[in-house]
């Protein structure tokens, strides 16, 4: 089964992190770019990061710049998201999504999406 499965989230007080996981099974992620996105309740899906297949190029929501990391290792087929100085605007369902081309940062036509992780920051 081709699928791609978050992990990593869960409950962290304001200022603290989390490091979250999106592997993927049944293809390798080498050839893909992967975005992270989050919904929060009420409110739409909103881009969070991307990273193109390689790995050199990146790019950042306003919201995260300088707080949230992504990263990919390829031999374990993982992308990461390191997000340190949490704040309780953060909380939301993250996604992460598969296109497969170099790089690619769009909220829509994805070839893969993983079934979310929860992220709750609050004291």
């Amino acid at each position: 089964q081709l699928q791609l499965v978050e992990s990593g989230g869960g409950l962290v007080q304001p200022g603290g992190s989390l490091r979250l996981s999106c592997s993927a099974s049944g293809f390798t992620l080498d050839y893909y770019a992967i975005g992270w996105f989050r919904q929060a309740p009420g409110k739409e899906r909103e881009g969070v990061s991307c990273i193109s297949s390689s790995g050199e190029s990146t790019i950042y929501a306003d919201s995260v710049k300088g707080r949230f990391t992504i990263s990919r290792d390829n031999a374990k087929n993982t992308v990461f998201l390191q997000m340190n100085s949490l704040k309780t605007e953060d909380t939301a369902i993250y996604y992460c999504a598969a296109h497969r081309s170099y790089y690619y940062c769009s909220h829509y036509n994805y070839d893969y999406w993983g079934q979310g992780t929860q992220v709750t920051v609050s004291s």
